[in-house]
């Protein structure tokens, strides 16, 4: 029995929630640009993550395209090692987090739509990051299509991807079938491992897939 002359103990304190945010479309450079000017960005994983790491040494000197790229960290330690690489937002909330991040080598940060972009080189590796899962679902076989234009036979497209069906997003997962689906008929899946050092918002959700291009680019 609890003694009522004792003070009872505060309740643990609770997660904080999100901010109310005036844009709800991901689809607008708007949503992206509140968060951005509001400091949050739960999706930033304020580092470069080791599968990241671990790939790039594999694949030392293929051109990088980075779409969706938020504040770049990966882009910044790809443009100090001397790799072409370009790194893109629509947000002009991101561009200039990125370009503030990367300093002398913010020239690699450009916005633009990813799916009206030419890059200045042809891809060898596009890195996904947090980038599919930004995307709501009636934009996934616009995303597939883009990727299999971009990249030349070989090419790969390789990162994070987020598992599981979640409609309410952004993150919006997606579920394992619907990606093999959605990108086997141009891309074969050659890599798929565990990820250890997820952030909150991924964690026990993603994998590192690497999916290889399996013919020539699209017209």
């Amino acid at each position: 029995m609890n003694d009522p002359t004792r003070p009872s103990r505060p309740p643990a304190p609770s997660a904080p929630a999100a901010p109310d945010f005036a844009t709800r479309d991901p689809n607008s450079p708007a949503f992206w640009d509140e968060r951005f000017e509001r400091g949050y960005t739960p999706w930033d994983q304020a580092g470069v993550p080791a599968a990241f790491q671990s790939f790039a040494a594999r694949h030392v000197g293929a051109p990088v395209l980075i779409p969706g790229c938020g504040n770049a960290w990966e882009a910044l330690l790809l443009a100090r090692q001397g790799w072409q690489v370009r790194a893109i937002d629509f947000a002009l909330g991101a561009v200039a987090a990125a370009r503030k991040q990367l300093g002398a080598h913010g020239d690699v940060v450009e916005q633009a739509d990813f799916f009206a972009y030419e890059p200045p080189f042809t891809p060898g590796w596009i890195y996904e990051r947090a980038f599919l899962c930004a995307l709501p679902e009636t934009r996934r076989l616009d995303y597939a299509r883009r990727m299999a234009r971009l990249l030349p036979a070989g090419g790969l497209l390789a990162g994070f991807f987020f598992l599981g069906a979640s409609p309410k997003g952004p993150p919006f997962g997606i579920d394992r079938p619907e990606l093999e689906a959605l990108l086997s008929p141009d891309f074969e899946l050659i890599e798929d491992e565990a990820v250890a050092d997820s952030i909150p918002v991924f964690a026990g959700r993603e994998r590192w897939l690497t999916w290889r291009r399996r013919g020539p680019a699209h017209a």
